[in-house]
C-alpha cells in the first residue's frame, strides 16, 4: 500500500498541556455570545475516560478540534490515555489539503506518526478491510458539518457506521452544533436519485447535529440496510440549543472544507449550493466570498438579476449587483477567469432568511436568461442532471422549466418536510 507522509498541524500538544488546559482554557465570552462545549471538550475533561482499553480508529478532519483549536488526534495522541490505531480522512482529506472531489491519500501523520487512511468515497466493504487492516475496537467520529445533505462528511458517517455495525466496532460521535441551526427544510431525497451528495432519504437542510444524524441513520436504516444495529454513543454538547447560529456561540470556526470559509458561508449554502446544478453559473470558488458571490459571463447575465430579486422582497436578505473573477472553477471550466456578473448574498435577518426558498427565487430569476443551462454530466445517462442528485429528484428542475414560480416550488415538498420533522423528532437530542 503506497503511503504519503503528511504534515504536522501546527502548535504543538504536550501532555502536561492537555492536563492543565482541560477544554481549552477559553476565556470570557463576549456579551450576547453563547458558550458551548462541543463533544470533543466533554471528552478532554474526562481525560478521554470513555475510550480506555480501546483500540481507537478516529474518523476526522481538520475540524475537530477543541476551543483553543487543538485537534483530537494531537490531543489523543499527547495525553498517553489512547491507543491511536489510525484514522481516516474524508473529502479534502485528514489534515485538509485537498480540494473539492480530492483526497490525501493513505500515509502517516507527521506529527502522530498514525496511519490516516483515504476514506474519502469508501464503500462499505473498503471501511471493513480498513478496520481489519487497522486492528481498530472502537471508532470515533468527530467532523463539523454544515447541516445539507449535499454535504459528503454526513454520508462517510453513515458508512463507516454500516461497516461498524457488520465488524462489531462500536461507534462513538463527538457531537458538534449544527452551524445553521435546528430547524429543517427543503426537499426530500427519493430512492432513485440517491448518490454520493445523498446516499438516504432525509431533506435537504436536515437541522440535525452529526449525534442527532447518527441516532436516526442507527434506528431508520441501518436495521433495513445491513440487519442490525451498530453499538453507538454520542458525547453530547453543552450549552446548545437548536436555534442557536454558529455566529452565536463562542466555539472556534474551522473550514470544513475549502469554499467554506466562515459562519456565513454555512448559512447560505443550503440554498446557493443548487447552484452547483447550473452549468452556466459559478457559485463563486475561488472569490473570498463563494457560495455567497453567484453569477454567469457578464456577456450573458446583468444588474437586472438582482434588481428583480429585491424587486422580491424576501424575508432576511438583500441583494448586491456583483462582477468578479473566479479562481477556481469547479465543474464549470468555461467560467474559470472569466468576468462574472451576478448577485452577493447579504443576510440581513438571520432569523428571518430561509436560505432554500431565497435560492429557488434565485434560480427562478436566472433562468429567465436565454444563457441560463443546467449541468449534465455525461457518466450518468439515466440521471444526467446534476440538479435532480443535490434537489433529491427531478421535481424542482422541471417545475422551474415549466414556468412555476417560488411558492409553487416551495409548496411542492411541505408534506415530505412535516413527515421529516415528525420522523426525526425521536432522536433529536437538544
Amino acid at each position: 500500500m503506497e503511503r504519503r507522509r503528511f504534515l504536522a498541524g501546527a502548535g504543538a500538544v504536550t501532555a502536561g498541556a492537555v492536563a492543565a488546559a482541560g477544554p481549552g482554557s477559553p476565556g470570557v465570552a463576549a456579551p450576547g455570545i453563547r458558550r458551548v462545549e462541543t463533544g470533543l471538550d466533554v471528552l478532554v475533561r474526562s481525560n478521554f475516560s470513555e475510550l480506555a482499553g480501546q483500540r481507537v480508529g478516529v474518523i476526522s478532519n481538520p475540524t475537530g478540534v477543541d476551543s483553543a483549536y487543538r485537534h483530537l488526534v494531537d490531543l489523543m495522541h499527547a495525553s498517553g490515555a489512547v491507543r491511536i490505531a489510525a484514522a481516516f480522512g474524508p473529502e479534502h482529506g485528514f489534515r485538509g489539503s485537498a480540494q473539492a472531489g480530492g483526497s490525501e491519500g493513505t500515509g502517516i501523520d507527521a506529527r502522530t506518526g498514525i496511519t490516516v487512511y483515504d476514506a474519502y468515497g469508501a464503500s462499505r466493504a473498503k471501511w471493513e478491510s480498513m478496520y481489519a487492516e487497522a486492528g481498530v475496537d472502537t471508532l470515533v467520529f468527530d467532523i463539523q458539518d454544515v447541516g445539507v445533505r449535499f454535504y459528503t462528511y454526513i454520508w462517510t458517517m453513515y458508512t463507516s457506521m454500516a461497516a461498524a455495525a457488520l465488524t462489531g466496532k462500536r461507534y462513538v460521535v463527538l457531537d458538534r452544533p449544527n452551524p445553521v441551526g435546528g430547524r429543517a427544510r427543503g426537499p426530500m431525497m427519493t430512492t432513485p436519485y440517491t448518490s454520493g451528495v445523498g446516499l438516504k432519504e432525509i431533506v435537504q437542510q436536515h437541522g440535525m447535529t452529526v449525534g442527532e444524524l447518527a441516532r436516526y441513520f442507527n434506528a431508520e436504516f441501518l436495521p433495513a440496510e445491513v440487519g442490525r444495529t451498530v453499538e453507538l454513543e454520542v458525547v453530547r454538547c453543552r450549552h446548545w440549543k437548536r436555534d442557536v447560529l454558529a455566529q452565536d456561540t463562542d466555539l472556534p470556526w474551522v473550514m470544513p472544507s475549502p469554499n467554506m470559509p466562515t459562519p456565513d458561508t454555512a448559512l447560505v449554502y443550503p440554498g446557493t449550493g443548487l447552484f452547483e446544478g447550473v452549468a452556466s453559473i459559478t457559485e463563486g470558488r475561488g472569490t473570498c466570498r463563494p457560495f455567497e458571490l453567484i453569477g454567469g459571463s457578464a456577456d450573458d447575465f446583468d444588474y437586472h438579476w438582482s434588481d428583480r430579486l429585491n424587486a422580491r422582497d424576501l424575508p432576511g436578505v438583500e441583494f448586491r449587483e456583483a462582477y468578479f473573477t473566479p479562481t477556481s472553477a469547479g465543474q464549470k471550466p468555461a467560467l474559470l477567469n472569466k468576468l462574472c456578473a451576478g448577485v452577493e448574498v447579504k443576510v440581513v435577518d438571520r432569523g428571518r432568511y430561509d436560505p432554500i426558498r431565497t435560492a429557488v427565487a434565485m434560480l427562478v430569476e436566472a433562468h429567465k436568461y436565454p444563457a441560463f443551462a443546467w449541468r449534465q454530466d455525461s457518466w450518468d445517462a439515466a440521471r444526467p442532471f446534476w440538479i435532480d442528485k443535490l434537489t433529491g429528484s427531478p421535481r424542482l428542475r422541471t417545475m422551474i422549466d415549466a414556468g412555476a414560480d417560488v411558492d409553487d416550488v416551495v409548496g411542492a415538498w411541505a408534506g415530505e418536510l412535516a413527515a421529516f420533522e415528525r420522523r426525526r423528532r425521536p432522536h433529536l437530542l437538544y
